[in-house]
């Protein structure tokens, strides 16, 4: 199970960061690209973005709102190029890593920045242990038990095929395989791509 979302470490840091900086929107489709080279905090208080990482070119993470990325490259320059793409309407901002030290800093805010970047570690983890490690049907069924955990909104925008390939790298014919087989044993169902529910998933294919 996930670790809660920390909201309260967030409404403290959200109310330390955002009068420091200018909101921006995102409409649907619209992408934010997050350069290695660049020390930005960014921060997502409305809405829900695809989080990928550009060099494997590989899907790490659904997130909705709210959602902090950069509080870790605070103390380590050294980070990952990320592209952020919105799935619906969002809001953010974001701010220079050195104004971030020093608004933490000045008013003794590290512990609830350490939260955030804790919680963001477990999720993390979590992620690596469904993925890393696993043959192909596990990675499927973790990947499925993710997103039975999404609202409807959600589930209803993204599809269960390119979701998985872009989670895992699978081969798209072993995903509809697998697919095909849970669908006809009654284990999940869909509607034109969709995950619509999941009734029971197998251990085992």
């Amino acid at each position: 199970m996930l670790a809660v979302k920390p909201l309260s470490a967030f409404n403290a840091l959200d109310q330390l960061f955002s009068p420091n900086a200018s909101t921006f929107i995102l409409s649907p489709q619209d992408t934010l690209s997050l350069n290695c080279n660049a020390s930005v905090v960014t921060v997502f208080r409305q809405g829900t973005c695809k989080i990928e990482r550009t060099q494997e070119d590989i899907l790490v993470a659904i997130s909705p709102s709210p959602i902090i990325l950069g509080l870790a490259g605070l103390l380590d320059a050294r980070r990952e190029s990320y592209q952020l793409t919105a799935l619906t309407h969002c809001e953010a901002y974001q701010l220079e890593a050195s104004q971030c030290r020093q608004l933490l800093d000045q008013h003794q805010l590290w512990r609830e920045a350490f939260h955030w970047v804790s919680w963001i570690a477990r999720v993390q983890e979590a992620r690596d242990i469904q993925l890393i490690g696993k043959n192909s049907y596990s990675q499927i069924r973790a990947t499925l038990q993710v997103m039975s955990g999404w609202d409807d909104a959600l589930r209803a925008r993204i599809g269960v095929m390119n979701h998985i390939q872009q989670r895992t790298h699978i081969s798209r014919s072993v995903i509809a395989e697998v697919l095909a087989a849970l669908r006809a044993g009654n284990y999940i169902e869909m509607n034109k791509g969709k995950l619509v529910s999941i009734h029971r998933l197998p251990l085992e294919y």
